[in-house]
Order: structure tokens, then C-alpha cells, then sequence
């Protein structure tokens, strides 16, 4: 199988069963693994938002406010953000059909694509192996890493309270991420392997571009320029 299997490339106008069977193929492809030694100067970082109240959960038509932010060489380079309205309500282990559309148009204004992308969505931690995290590596044909605050249906002990500890995501006997430790005194981050990236390498991308805040700085930027828009909009 190619690394960028046509099938993933639309994430527009695509029906639910669809997406299902998208993901089943998804979670089988074994795409050539992308490493740190293959050049990271620049990394980005994706994000939705919706109405306040709305997270977690909410309906078809929802306003939503995608956002990306690129850092290169240390620096913050690019920042885009785009409004619109979602096509489908939500559903854990579906949110391709409500989020992708928009986390994808938003990655295509960057004015070149960033190394790896950090994604807020889950990536091998899924039921089929094929989270938002890697449908959306995939369409854009760049390696990702998801990091949430929770695994989807992994399970794993906590690491101990020490900056860069971590301790493995399983389903089964598969690792498909990690909790990762960014911060003393604050709650880890699961750490999702995507697409083309193992729980190993998330790992390093994540601490590589982790200061002060517990969040990686793409990702902080991102929801940092989502929620900013989202206060610009009328009873938001």
C-alpha cells in the first residue's frame, strides 16, 4: 500500500459508513514509519473549537473555529484560522466527519506543510486503529501525532511526576501511544502515534516542542488563535 492511500485523501461530502470503512483500511496500512533523523524543522499544530458548552459533544450545523499554527526553527512562522459550520453532530470514534473537513482546509492555508502535525484528536487509540489523528495525516500526506487529555480506549498506569516520564497506552497488546509527563505538578498528556509515527517518536516530536506549558507550543498556538476567534463571534 502506498503512504498516502487514495482512498484517505477526501474528507468532504463522505457518509458515515463510509468513514467507517475508510478507517478499517486506515488501521490495516503499514505506511513507511517517518523519523526525527528525517528533518523536523517545522512543526504545526491543528485545533477546534466550538461554542462554549459545546465541547464533547453538540449537533449538526454547529459553529465551529479551526485554527493552525506553524513553528520553524524556534519560531512562530504562521498562524490561519477559518469559521464554518459543521456537517455532522458528534460521535467518538467519527470525528473525521465533523472535524476533519475543517482541520484540513485550515492545514492547506499554511504557506508550505510543516514536518509532522500535532493533532487534538486521537490516532492509533481507536477502535479500528484509525483516529482523526491518522485519517488526517493521511488526506494531507504528512506524519501526525495526537495528544489529548485522555485516551479514547487505551488503558495504561500513570508515569511518575517527573518532566519527559511516560508510561505505554495499550488495546490489548498493541501500544498505540503513551502517557507523557511535560510538566511537574499538572496532569500527563496521552500521546497518540498517527500517521506514519510510532508511540516513540510522538513521544520525542512532543517534547521537542514543549517549553514552559504543559502544551506543546504548535497546539497552545492553534487553541489559542480557535478560541480568540470564537470571543470575536456574537453569544459564542
Amino acid at each position: 500500500m502506498p503512504d498516502h492511500p487514495d482512498f484517505a485523501q477526501e474528507l468532504l461530502h463522505i457518509s458515515r459508513q463510509e468513514l467507517i470503512e475508510i478507517q478499517e483500511q486506515l488501521g490495516n496500512a503499514h505506511p513507511t514509519p517517518w523519523q526525527l533523523e528525517d528533518g523536523m524543522n517545522s512543526v504545526a499544530g491543528c485545533f477546534i473549537c466550538f461554542p462554549k458548552g459545546h465541547e464533547g459533544k453538540g449537533s449538526t450545523g454547529d459553529l465551529c473555529w479551526a485554527a493552525v499554527a506553524m513553528i520553524k526553527n524556534g519560531l512562530l512562522t504562521a498562524v490561519e484560522v477559518i469559521r464554518g459550520a459543521v456537517s455532522a453532530p458528534y460521535e467518538p470514534g467519527l470525528l473525521a466527519l465533523r472535524e476533519g473537513p475543517f482541520l484540513k482546509r485550515v492545514v492547506q492555508l499554511l504557506p508550505e506543510m510543516p514536518d509532522v502535525l500535532l493533532v487534538n484528536a486521537t490516532g492509533r487509540d481507536h477502535p479500528r486503529r484509525a483516529g482523526l489523528t491518522v485519517h488526517l495525516g493521511a488526506a494531507l500526506s504528512i506524519p501526525t501525532v495526537g495528544i489529548t487529555r485522555n485516551p479514547l480506549i487505551a488503558e495504561g498506569a500513570l508515569p511518575s511526576d517527573e518532566r519527559g516520564a511516560n508510561s505505554p497506552l495499550r488495546i490489548g497488546d498493541q501500544t498505540v501511544g503513551c502517557w507523557l509527563r511535560t510538566k511537574r505538578g499538572v496532569p500527563p498528556l496521552a500521546i497518540h502515534a498517527g500517521w506514519r509515527t510510532t508511540p516513540e517518536t510522538a513521544t520525542m516530536v512532543v517534547m521537542a516542542v514543549t517549553g514552559r506549558w504543559r502544551t506543546p507550543e504548535p497546539l497552545r498556538q492553534a487553541r489559542s488563535a480557535a478560541r480568540l476567534a470564537r470571543t470575536m463571534e456574537p453569544d459564542s
